[in-house]
């Protein structure tokens, strides 16, 4: 079975889960936080929109491909070692979601041994999808559908770079952000899944983020890979069990980051 087989599936999961999130969305939701602890300050939003469709997603996997693993948000993992393995994050960007902007997404990824081979970032309330195999990478939205590619940037100097927020970065991890801030052209902060969407689509050359877990990355590996861009740990290494990532649409941006990331 090749990854051609589950294109259409996917796509269900994408329809599915997106008609299960937008009667939530700019709604008076219940929020819980997932943080515990007294001195844990940070805010980790859940909300009943994140649960209803990530189960739903489950539910799908469970009855039509009841061998494959499952690696989710909400509700744990099962059958990690599995061939195949599902990756979900049902919203990702929960901030924005719970804030009424659209900048969140839901991300689905299909692992075959370990390797992301096909990723989709869907947004049901402007109605786009992202999608990418490795080899390629397509958008399909209200302007149509077409192909994906990132854009060349010789230096650091002509970039522009994301991050969602340097606030979730420990002290050390912030202060070598700063040294790719202070050589970056521009420097923008927000978008969680969809500034990776927005690299491989040719809008932007550089996002840095630390402390991501594999189900706010693995899907959009083969979406930004597809589209002819890169995406490592900053020590270079595959990025899909999370981490301190950057992802890059030139080489020579990555290279140029990767150097200042690590001092």
């Amino acid at each position: 079975m090749t990854v051609i087989d589950f294109t259409a599936f996917i796509a269900r999961l994408a329809t599915t889960s997106g008609e299960t999130i937008r009667p939530f969305f700019r709604t008076s939701l219940s929020i819980d936080n997932k943080s515990t602890g007294p001195e844990d300050r940070e805010f980790d939003p859940v909300t009943e929109a994140d649960r209803a469709a990530e189960a739903v997603m489950r539910r799908l996997i469970k009855a039509n491909f009841p061998q494959h693993g499952i690696v989710g948000e909400e509700f744990g993992n099962e059958r990690e070692d599995a061939e195949y393995v599902w990756v979900l994050d049902p919203i990702d960007g929960t901030k924005s979601f719970i804030a009424g902007f659209p900048i969140w997404g839901t991300l689905i990824a299909l692992l075959h041994r370990g390797t992301p081979v096909y990723g989709m970032m869907h947004q049901p309330y402007i109605g786009e999808r992202f999608s990418g195999d490795s080899g390629s990478a397509l958008y399909h939205g209200p302007s149509g559908e077409r192909k994906l590619a990132v854009r060349r940037c010789s230096s650091l100097r002509d970039a522009t770079l994301f991050t969602t927020s340097p606030l979730l970065m420990n002290t050390a991890d912030r202060a070598a952000f700063d040294r790719v801030q202070g050589a970056a052209r521009l420097t923008r902060y927000g978008g969680d899944c969809y500034s990776y969407c927005m690299l491989a689509a040719g809008h932007l050359d550089l996002v840095i983020e630390t402390e991501l877990k594999p189900y706010d990355i693995a899907a959009l590996i083969p979406i930004i890979t597809g589209a002819g861009g890169i995406v490592t740990t900053w020590e270079g290494k595959p990025a899909q069990n999370g981490g301190r990532i950057i992802a890059a649409g030139d080489p020579r941006v990555h290279e140029a980051a990767i150097k200042l990331l690590n001092g």
